[in-house]
């Protein structure tokens, strides 16, 4: 159906949204884990941060209209952690762990059973 490589990137993506609910859990919580500026808060960003890169390196057209609006989101996420690091809004941070990278998440593991 589509290149390896860009299955991989999924599976990375996949795999990034995993570490993240489980540093979440681990600090019982989304704003705790936010609140953690020592390990949390940094693993965080750096992961969302890998996922908009992994977002913009994807070759597929099905995919880059497919996930079209996240692609959007990732990359002006990673633009703020990369331009105003301690600035970063941890409202949409909140919000897009909570309620984008789930849903994310559901549809990478429907496109990967598809394959």
């Amino acid at each position: 159906m589509f290149k390896t490589r860009d299955k991989q990137r999924l599976e990375t993506i996949h795999e990034k949204i995993i570490f993240i609910e489980n540093i979440v859990q681990k600090n019982r919580g989304i704003m705790p884990a936010l609140e953690d500026k020592e390990i949390a808060k940094p693993a965080i960003l750096m992961h969302l941060t890998a996922i908009a890169e992994q977002f913009s390196k994807l070759k597929h057209e099905e995919f880059t209209q497919h996930f079209c609006d996240a692609i959007k989101g990732s990359m002006s996420i990673r633009n703020f952690i990369a331009h105003d690091y301690d600035g970063v809004n941890l409202t949409i941070i909140e919000i897009t762990i909570r309620d984008v990278l789930p849903a994310l998440k559901f549809e990478i593991e429907q496109i990967l059973r598809k394959d």
